[in-house]
């Protein structure tokens, strides 16, 4: 079993340590009596898990009352982390969508229970009859039953308008029956966004600057990476791969803004936070939303499965919340992931406690920072440290991961060769969803895949074994995958077979293991022009 070794832990360590003994910043930076050591165990966090740049904020009864930065906003560079530094915010972009339906809610401009076809006539899906009575709760719920078609290392058509993506996206097989269960899917809360310009004819990209993050205050938040600037005070994402944390490429969520693509500041975020505490809707002096309908977005509508009943716990979505219980409190809390940065944010209403934290490297230490947090305004004690804990996780789910790739890779079957020449693979081919991806002979003599003809969406195939490769993207960040090829009953190449990747077990160790994945066999639909 490959393991870690012990010497890049030390580096890490001393490195990490060193540079957040320095690089500490902000201007509420006084830290409350009831957050004694917070600081060193946040440092301490950040140099075991590798994390180049954090930002918190807390806020409390009607108060920003610590906002703070620390370590650095790209490795090898001296600019540090502050309170104002943007972080994409990912998935905790979905309240604010579902916030903003709420606005035009108590305008009377829609309903929760619309149709979506009430103000998207063209909206369709891949059955008649669900197409006709998707709501927007459906949508903002994850209750239509459409999987993921984009999401973390996962892309899409990432150049494409959102109208030609649902396009495609209406030839998707539901996951699961309308309204059964609970799909995650980042898709239809972009066509939420979508309702927000048919009922207003204002775009979802103008509505939430000028609706809510003006009047929130919410200075240096946008919606785009688009808007982001040379030399303006950014985070800049890192991903750990192969053993080593690098920084990586922005990820572009423009197609799917909706569900995932504000960037925000820590202090940006505490004033999201106030206008969901206190009395919900309100921000300071001015009603935004109304409490009726803040009450209508945080409730429940699909509840999880708990392994124990009896013993109380409860988790529910509501519409873009996660809500459940904190001990014997009320919390509301969405996380958001995209390549090489991940959020948090945590509300408990009934102590007037809000808590935003953001990382610039994909890894699991928001929650230990987040619940050490929470223990200290409610006084509670326990043996365990959190950071222990959810460290202690990570490394364990690390090993397992490593075992279960190494033994894919175990099972490759050496010096096996391709059925056809390499040339015999090269074409177009075709699916429905997916679109056209072109296969090619790359300067090297290896084949090559071009997804949507987006010189970005390239990926290099290495044999495997038969007529199966693995594909390594052009953007490290997006890892890799497998393909195969199938032959017809005359022995040509007739379908190209992509299995996506909906879920890595483990990020850090790659895109497979998986248990969550798609695959999708394209049709090979013509030659390639010579």
């Amino acid at each position: 079993m490959k393991k870690l070794l012990p010497a890049r832990y030390l580096y890490f360590t001393l490195f990490f340590l060193i540079l957040h003994l320095f690089a500490v910043t902000g201007s509420r930076a006084q830290v409350p009596s009831e957050l004694e050591g917070l600081e060193q165990f946040i440092t301490n966090g950040m140099a075991d898990w590798g994390i180049p740049g954090l930002a918190i904020s807390i806020v409390k009864d009607g108060e920003v009352i610590y906002a703070k930065g620390f370590g650095v906003r790209k490795l090898g560079e001296d600019e540090k982390v502050d309170e104002h530094t943007l972080f994409g915010i990912a998935s905790t972009t979905k309240a604010m969508t579902a916030t903003a339906l709420g606005m035009l809610v108590d305008e009377g401009k829609i309903h929760w229970d619309d149709r979506v076809r009430d103000h998207l006539p063209w909206f369709e899906l891949s059955d008649p009859w669900v197409s006709d009575v998707v709501t927007i709760r459906d949508l903002l719920s994850h209750q239509v039953g459409i999987g993921r078609l984009t999401g973390n290392r996962l892309v899409f058509m990432p150049h494409r308008d959102r109208r030609t993506i649902l396009g495609h996206v209406r030839h998707q097989p539901l996951e699961v029956p309308f309204r059964s269960g609970y799909v995650y899917s980042n898709m239809m809360y972009m066509v939420a966004g979508e309702v927000i310009e048919g009922a207003t004819g204002i775009s979802w990209d103008d509505f939430l600057p000028q609706r809510l993050f003006r009047p929130l205050g919410m200075s240096s938040a946008n919606v785009s990476i688009t808007q982001i600037s040379e030399g303006d005070n950014a985070a800049w994402p890192h991903q750990e791969i192969e053993g080593v944390v690098q920084a990586i490429p922005r990820r572009n969520f423009d197609n799917v803004g909706p569900s995932a693509s504000v960037n925000a500041s820590a202090l940006d975020m505490a004033q999201w936070m106030m206008l969901n505490l206190g009395e919900p809707g309100r921000y300071k002096d001015s009603m935004l939303v109304s409490p009726g309908t803040m009450n209508d977005i945080y409730q429940p509508q699909h509840v999880f499965s708990a392994a124990d009943p009896l013993a109380g716990s409860f988790s529910a979505y509501a519409m873009g919340w996660n809500t459940g219980r904190y001990e014997d409190y009320r919390r509301l809390q969405h996380s958001g992931g995209t390549d090489g940065m991940n959020s948090l944010i945590t509300l408990l209403p009934e102590i007037d406690l809000g808590i935003f934290v953001a990382g610039n490297l994909f890894c699991g230490f928001r929650p230990a920072i987040v619940n050490r947090i929470i223990d200290a305004y409610l006084g509670i004690e326990r043996k365990d440290d959190w950071h222990e804990i959810y460290f202690g996780r990570h490394k364990n789910l690390m090993e397992s991961a490593q075992s279960r790739r190494d033994a894919i890779e175990k099972a490759r079957i050496p010096e096996t060769v391709t059925s056809l020449p390499l040339e015999s693979y090269t074409g177009i081919y075709h699916d429905k969803v997916y679109d056209d991806v072109r296969v090619t002979i790359g300067a090297n003599g290896r084949l090559q895949l071009c997804f949507w003809d987006d010189p970005e969406m390239v990926a290099e195939l290495e044999h495997w074994h038969f007529d199966t490769f693995r594909a390594s993207w052009k953007n490290p960040a997006m890892r890799e995958k497998f393909v195969n090829f199938d032959l017809d009953s005359q022995g040509r190449v007739s379908h190209l077979n992509v299995t996506f990747t909906l879920r890595p077990v483990m990020i850090q160790v790659g895109l497979y293991p998986t248990d969550y994945y798609r695959i999708v066999e394209y049709e090979r639909t013509a030659d390639l022009i010579k």
